[in-house]
């Protein structure tokens, strides 16, 4: 009977908590549905310049499902890319192809030069198949005109008389056979192995796709654990008691939010500048802009982590329920922060990407430690975690409300 009443008591602590009940049986139907549209999203076919390239190679490529955009001939190709927002251009310079990859993503800007050498390859043989044609079918000119020669001179034995005629006709032959031989039967054929000239504009032949995630990471784990350690701390402060002492003082709401962000943001910074240095120097992450802006998108991400933290912890009763809101605050961002293609998604999933911090955050580390941009090229980014910070402190200032006692 005891046993019976544990269990009866835990069941109705159970179904009391409505947020315990929520994470239990809403949460993982949420983020099942969330991965169900992000791997079930079409995929985008490969934008593709082209150049002076053959209509029989870009007909390969269109059926080999790549976006086919007719440019003209290109000075600086990494510019054309970037202008047009292509994957790659593909030009043909001298008997040579040259092949320029924007390479925004290693994997695609792979499969997207394996599918132009195919394309080259396949093309270049039609085209060997048809001067083997036209090869065989000289041969066979060459055959009848000898022929012809051996009938007329077999006609020229028997017959000695009227001897200058038939002597004129063998003339007429045998410069014909020699005009065949000497002219058409070299035919020029190029190689079907001919190489594939490929430079970048974002990293090198060597890029793998970890370089891409990587800015990605460094800016999802100080999100994630600052946001972790100043809700559950707030949350501290409340449980104890502090909050509600200092709720009665004279203190402003607004001093109140201030410190505590100040409090928690200078471990937040310290946090957030070890992440960084250990992820370039030991670890080796790529590195193609300056390193005081990386630190400085990490400073900005970790103040709207600290300020959603401490403003999700003012409705969190205990560290668990703080725990609680992961599943559906911070799981969401890593979806929505680049590592999964956002390009084949729903328009709609791509527009709620658009409220996700982590979206801007990761597009501008990206930005920088990938693509060396700079702060000019990133500023919506960085506008965008700004309005983010401000918003969150506002409504912490607002959730204070309800713990003030006078």
């Amino acid at each position: 009977m005891r046993i019976f009443a544990l269990i009866k008591r835990i069941m109705l602590e159970m179904v009391r908590d409505k947020r315990t009940l929520a994470l239990l049986f809403i949460a993982p139907l949420f983020i099942l549905t969330l991965m169900y549209f992000f791997f079930n999203g079409n995929t985008v076919a490969p934008k593709l310049g082209v150049a002076n390239v053959d209509s029989s190679i870009t007909k390969v490529m269109d059926k080999a499902g790549i976006d086919i955009k007719h440019v003209n001939a290109a000075k600086d190709p990494k510019q054309t890319v970037l202008d047009k927002n292509l994957d790659g251009l593909l030009q043909k310079e001298h008997g040579k192809y040259i092949l320029t990859l924007k390479n925004s993503d290693p994997s695609a800007a792979k499969t997207l030069q394996m599918k132009v050498k195919q394309a080259i390859a396949a093309g270049q043989q039609k085209q060997l198949a048809k001067n083997m044609s036209g090869l065989a079918g000289q041969q066979q000119q060459m055959l009848k005109l000898a022929l012809a020669q051996d009938q007329i001179q077999q006609q020229l034995s028997k017959q000695i008389p009227s001897q200058a005629p038939i002597q004129q006709q063998i003339k007429q032959i045998a410069g014909q056979v020699h005009k065949i031989t000497a002219k058409q039967l070299p035919v020029k054929m190029e190689s079907a192995n001919q190489n594939v000239a490929a430079t970048y504009v974002y990293g090198n032949s060597s890029t793998e796709f970890f370089d891409v995630l990587s800015p990605i990471l460094v800016g999802f784990f100080v999100f994630f654990f600052v946001f972790l350690i100043s809700g559950i701390g707030l949350l501290k402060e409340r449980t104890s008691g502090t909050l509600d002492r200092l709720m009665a003082t004279p203190i402003r709401r607004g001093e109140i939010v201030i410190a505590y962000l100040a409090g928690f943001g200078i471990f937040a910074v310290i946090q957030t500048i070890i992440v960084v240095l250990y992820s370039v120097n030991v670890l080796d992450m790529v590195m193609a802009g300056s390193l005081l802006n990386v630190v400085l998108i990490n400073l900005l991400l970790a103040l709207v982590a600290l300020s959603l933290g401490t403003l999700l912890s003012s409705f969190a009763a205990s560290e668990f329920q703080m725990v609680q809101f992961i599943p559906v605050v911070v799981v969401p961002q890593i979806f929505f922060s680049g590592i999964i293609p956002l390009n084949g998604m729903a328009g709609w999933l791509q527009e709620l990407a658009k409220v996700m911090p982590i979206y801007y955050a990761a597009d501008a580390l990206k930005g920088v430690m990938y693509k060396g941009l700079g702060l000019g090229d990133i500023g919506r980014d960085l506008l965008a975690l700004a309005i983010f910070a401000v918003v969150f402190i506002i409504l912490n200032i607002l959730a204070l409300k309800r713990y003030r006692k006078l």
